[in-house]
């Protein structure tokens, strides 16, 4: 009897590979950016992360991973208030399947995750380069020879492949879906922090710290979802702050300057009129008039 022997098909190919990390990095942490000519996928073990890839901005939460593509500007940062644990792994693949990975995002399930863990692990061993430096351009090969490790890195790397691939349907998220929610989520938080800002003088640098956002992005989402920018929108908070003061009647015009962050009496008075065209004495007598 004759045996034909069938070739098998790879759908990915991992040919080589160029980081592998582990990072526990403080709440505070912000990456500028980069852009180099292989793959690379972030996926973020705890925490939370705030991602830029080329002109999407987006949050990364637990148990999310996103890819990069080759030539794509990204960067990473904290948001503050959470210190993030990633793993990210830089790779080449020149597989046509591998386009799939072009914007796309993913919650990662416990097999995927246990794929990762397998990567960092073997990564570990095989190489005596730290994977918690940031500064690697180079994988550095132990001393002691590990049998099968990087055969064991490339399998799983593709392993995770295939398998986010075939999962697509359920797991992946379009990074254009991601970034409205994103933009949304960013709005609201800036609002929530100027309203409990309110008795505080924020400059706009303030608030773009804050926002974690460049702040011609951020003036843009501001303007597209509210129809004014940033500082008239406080100053409009601080004004019917103000008004609900005046008419509980528990401060005097100067302590309610003080509270809501004014300079001096007559800026608030000033801003109060170009706001209401009412000076604050006048809307207090409005407001008599009107509920006796």
């Amino acid at each position: 009897m004759s045996y034909v022997k069938t070739k098998l098909k790879s759908e990915f190919t991992i040919k080589s590979i160029v980081t592998v990390h582990y990072f526990e990095y403080r709440k505070d942490f912000a990456f500028t950016g980069e852009a180099h000519d292989f793959w690379e996928l972030v996926y973020v073990d705890k925490g939370e992360i705030n991602v830029t890839a080329d002109d999407k901005i987006f949050r990364l939460n637990q148990g999310e991973l996103v890819f990069h593509k080759p030539n794509e500007f990204h960067n990473v940062s904290a948001n503050g208030i959470v210190a993030p644990n990633l793993v990210i792994i830089s790779f080449e693949c020149k597989s046509h399947a591998i386009k799939f990975f072009n914007n796309k995002i993913f919650s990662v399930t416990k097999h995927q995750k246990n794929l990762l863990s397998q990567i960092v692990k073997e990564a570990s061993k095989v190489y005596k380069t730290p994977l918690d430096d940031p500064l690697t351009n180079e994988l550095i090969k132990s001393d002691s020879h590990v049998f099968g490790g990087e055969q064991t890195i490339r399998i799983s790397i593709e392993l995770l492949l295939l398998s986010l691939y075939k999962n697509n349907s359920v797991q992946k998220q379009s990074l254009s879906v991601l970034k409205e929610r994103m933009d949304t989520n960013i709005i609201d938080e800036v609002i929530e922090f100027l309203n409990e800002n309110i008795g505080q003088n924020l400059s706009f640098s303030d608030v773009v710290k804050f926002s974690k956002i460049s702040g011609t992005k951020l003036k843009v989402l501001f303007k597209e979802r509210e129809g004014i920018g940033i500082m008239n929108y406080y100053n409009r908070l601080k004004i019917e702050r103000a008004k609900l003061f005046i008419r509980e009647d528990n401060y005097n015009f100067t302590q309610i300057a003080t509270l809501l962050g004014f300079e001096s009496i007559h800026y608030f008075s000033r801003c109060f009129k170009n706001t209401t065209q009412m000076t604050p004495t006048e809307y207090a007598r409005s407001v008599k008039v009107e509920f006796g």
